[in-house]
């Protein structure tokens, strides 16, 4: 048992655990990659880092109380709130804002008043949510539906669970979009960062980022988020995953949360993650998304501070003497389904079955923190748990000994501190559970202080110990490697946990105890927070250096974020360098260029046709399709358009006009490699259902977008990396392109038909003085690189003019985008238009113009 779950004495005491460095209170540098600290980045954050931080969360990290008598309103911090905690990773001189709602009502005629109160006095902005509004909001919406769903539970029945009521979905709208005004009354756009705390304002980063689109904006999740097979069951999937996407910066506790967060992209979006220098991103319409994975951290000097009161000592001093020698096993948790109490008794009771020896020697206490909701569920986790109770303590108490001791009431937090220090155990058993804090505050309660040392009776220099029994689907389980991993569904496992952790040989525990005091100490609140901050200043570095565009209505809107150099195309600034051409080279893509990628039918439609036999009629015009798409299908579809030139399998075949022959790459002459590459092709396309082989005369093509997204993802890297092994010696290349994996001889691209064509008109005296070339995925960014190079024209008087265009909103190598193939056969209706008539200013009468900054 304990070989599997934690790590060796031998491993743990050879990593220099016993040579411990001052504790530190303040995070003097950021890890920027695995194990590398970077000053100047940290300079670099601390220089532009001045705008005040917004903290934007559900509720305010306030108390508030009226008196009945006076009618007055008494306000105070609340210093166990992590909101407030968190202010220490900043730097002293930095304003932080906190922006949130009040636990209380508040009369609409004393908001006002409150309002400035509390923003002069405490930096607090409340936002006041009506009750019945809050009602729909939080018990409704996030209660009901997204707390259950975060932690695995699905409304399979109306007896179990909520079904989606669209009702409360508008009230977690309606709630976000007030939580929006708030924040926009208080920010300084220009300079200040905002940072949203959890699934209560999951939509929020869409309603700022819709205000001003370079909002500096970051988020964290401190619930768990579900794998891709649970969270798509949500109605509302789309506009969450899509809200999510306004932020600059998204915080996860675990890589496992982080990872179904991107599965959701992937699968329901479209999107795949990438790792730049150790940072997980998501390009989504030109903007970079970073991913962040950091578990959150305890406030040490407040775990210290509560150690060396005195009413602390006294409740310590107190449980030791009504032990009386016992072994204290703790639990602490909130009175919730999926918290698994009753797992936890039902292995209790499990343990003093199975060890009788341990019958009057080992205590149980559980902690039960007020519940957050109400419902049946808790109702009925409270009822499972006195059962329990009740049952293990009749069968194994006896005069003097209650082998469970349940604290069904609010304790002040010096009590819930003498029990960690009096605890031999502390174990977490939650089923399911974000960052569950009850483990690291347990280490440093057992680490102690030097009063407490003296109420304890032992000498400072004595070893420490700790043992924790933590369940393997929390978050903060990853983090602490000594401890005993558990799967909580099985008591009986836990039950022999908890007897290891209970007989454990002292310098076990003591060595336990050290490596997770070490990770504890130096990963408190404030090194969370500013590392979440240094990153969220990184992500918005590139803010500034893009234009962008608001697109979308309603949660569907996204920025697109793109180079300053890059427009949309328009026809009034084309017609005009066209009309005065004097010789045209003339590129188009063929699938998702003139022909849309979604039709079932591929072939050219006669509206095609006919733009492109007008386009090629024109003696300036010299007019190619250059497609991956193979000679016979391609030459069939045109074979009425007589002066068009064709390029099939990217360049491989190539022919100037209908009546030339078919022209062969000189590059490929060798196809030897097609019997090695194809087996392995075929093994992928048995174990991936979905996918299929597309053999070309000078390539094969791997296809999976019919396959499962995540499962042909993962295929195509591993059959990518396969064929590069298995064709290293050979003169191909391997790519992979949108849901494919193509292999294909070297030197065969679009890039060098472009080059080749444009070559051989400026050697004729046909040199070009314009050039257009248009498409819309990666194969074509080689012809957009290849005509702005312009080797061609080093020999020429005068450069051409030259229209490199993207189709999509997107990243690209060119200078210019049309929206959609309607956009390009607009275009090339009005082009061929002028072509035909010669009347230019007609055909330009309804110029599109260029967008503008947002």
């Amino acid at each position: 048992m304990l070989s599997s779950s934690c790590l060796s004495l031998l491993e743990l005491s050879s990593s220099d655990m016993l040579d411990f460095p001052p504790t530190p209170r303040t995070v003097p540098r950021v890890l920027t990659a695995p194990g590398i600290f970077s000053d100047k980045d940290s300079e670099v954050s601390s220089s532009k880092g001045q705008g005040r931080k917004i903290i934007v969360a559900n509720f305010l990290p306030l108390h508030a109380k009226k008196d009945t008598d006076s009618g007055q309103w008494n306000f105070s911090f609340d210093e166990d709130s992590l909101l407030l905690q968190l202010k220490d990773g900043f730097s002293p001189d930095v304003d932080v804002i906190y922006v949130g709602s009040l636990k209380v009502d508040v009369d609409v005629r004393e908001q006002d008043e409150i309002s400035q109160k509390l923003l002069e006095d405490f930096n607090c902005a409340p936002t006041f949510i009506p009750t019945h509004l809050q009602k729909q909001f939080y018990h409704g919406f996030c209660k009901q539906h997204l707390w259950p769903l975060f932690h695995y539970m699905m409304p399979i029945s109306p007896y179990h669970g909520s079904r989606f009521d669209r009702r409360l979905w508008q009230a977690y709208l309606s709630a976000n979009k007030r939580f929006a005004d708030k924040v926009m009354e208080v920010i300084n756009l220009e300079k200040d960062y905002v940072w949203i705390h959890d699934y209560h304002l999951m939509v929020l980063p869409t309603f700022l980022r819709k205000r001003y689109s370079r909002i500096k904006l970051g988020f964290f999740l401190h619930s768990p988020f579900p794998s891709s097979e649970i969270y798509r069951t949500l109605p509302v999937r789309d506009e969450i995953l899509r809200a999510l996407l306004n932020a600059d910066l998204i915080g996860f506790h675990t890589f496992d949360y982080a990872r179904h967060f991107l599965s959701c992209c992937s699968r329901l979006l479209g999107l795949e993650y990438e790792s730049k220098r150790g940072y997980l991103t998501l390009e989504y319409f030109g903007r970079t998304i970073y991913i962040k994975i950091l578990p959150v951290g305890v406030h040490m000097g407040r775990l210290e501070f509560a150690l060396d009161q005195p009413q602390t000592s006294i409740k310590v001093k107190e449980i030791k003497e009504n032990l009386q020698g016992k072994k204290l096993i703790l639990g602490v948790d909130d009175i919730d389904i999926f918290k698994g109490i009753g797992l936890k008794l039902l292995a209790m009771e499990q343990l003093l079955s199975q060890h009788p020896e341990l019958r009057g020697n080992v205590v149980l206490v559980q902690i039960l923190n007020p519940a957050r909701s109400n419902g049946n569920d808790v109702q009925e986790a409270k009822r499972e748990t006195y059962e329990i109770t009740e049952r293990i303590n009749k069968v194994f108490g006896c005069p003097g000994y209650q082998p469970v001791i349940l604290i069904d009431h609010p304790i002040p937090p010096h009590e819930k501190i003498a029990y960690y220090v009096s605890a031999e155990c502390c174990i977490v058993n939650a089923l399911r559970d974000g960052m569950n804090l009850v483990p690291y505050e347990y280490i440093v309660c057992r680490q102690g202080t030097s009063k407490m040392d003296k109420v304890l009776e032992v000498s400072p220099s004595s070893p420490r110990t700790s043992t924790i029994v933590v369940s393997e689907f929390i978050g903060c389980s990853p983090s602490l490697s000594g401890a005993v991993r558990v799967n909580p569904w099985d008591f009986d496992a836990v039950a022999d946990a908890l007897y290891a952790a209970v007989t454990m040989p002292a310098l076990e525990k003591q060595l336990r105890h050290e490596k997770h005091y070490r990770y504890v100490n130096s990963h408190d609140v404030a090194y969370w927070a500013r590392s979440f901050l240094h990153d969220l200043e990184r992500a918005c570095q590139e803010h500034y250096s893009k234009r962008c565009w608001g697109i979308g209505l309603g949660l569907s809107f996204r920025i697109l974020s793109l180079s300053p150099s890059f427009r949309k195309l328009s026809i009034e600034h084309i017609g005009s360098a066209y009309r005065n051409a004097s010789r045209r080279a003339i590129f188009l893509d063929y699938d998702g260029t003139v022909v849309s990628e979604t039709l079932v039918v591929k072939s050219p439609s006669p509206e095609v046709i006919s733009i492109i036999n007008n386009l090629c009629t024109d003696p300036k015009n010299t007019v190619f399709i250059v497609s991956g798409r193979g000679k016979v299908s391609l030459g069939s579809w045109f074979d009425s358009c007589k002066n068009l030139g064709i390029a099939a399998e990217h360049g491989y075949y190539l022919r100037w006009n209908r009546d030339s022959d078919w022209e062969v790459s000189p590059l490929a002459e060798n196809f030897d490699w097609k019997r090695i590459a194809e087996p392995v092709m075929n093994l992928y396309t048995e174990a991936t259902d979905g996918s299929y082989i597309e053999t070309k005369d000078s390539a094969l093509v791997w296809h999976y977008q019919d396959a499962d997204p995540y499962f042909g993802s993962c295929q195509a890297m591993e059959l990518l990396d396969h064929l590069e092994n298995v064709l290293a010696n050979e003169p191909v290349v391997v790519k992979r392109g949108q849901q494919i994996v193509e292999v294909k001889p070297q030197g065969v691209t679009k890039g060098l038909v472009a080059e080749r064509v444009l070559s051989t008109m400026v050697n004729s005296d046909k040199a070009p003085d314009f050039v257009m070339c248009i498409g819309d995925d990666r194969s074509d960014e080689d012809m957009f690189e290849s005509i702005l190079s312009r080797s061609y024209s080093l020999s020429l008087a005068t450069p051409p003019m030259i229209f490199a265009c993207t189709v999509g909103q997107k990243p690209s190598k060119a200078k210019y985008y049309l929206d959609d193939t309607a956009d390009v056969l607009t275009l090339l209706q009005s082009l061929a238009n002028c072509s035909s008539s010669r009347k230019l200013r007609s055909s330009f009468e309804t110029p599109v113009l260029f967008e503008d900054d947002v």
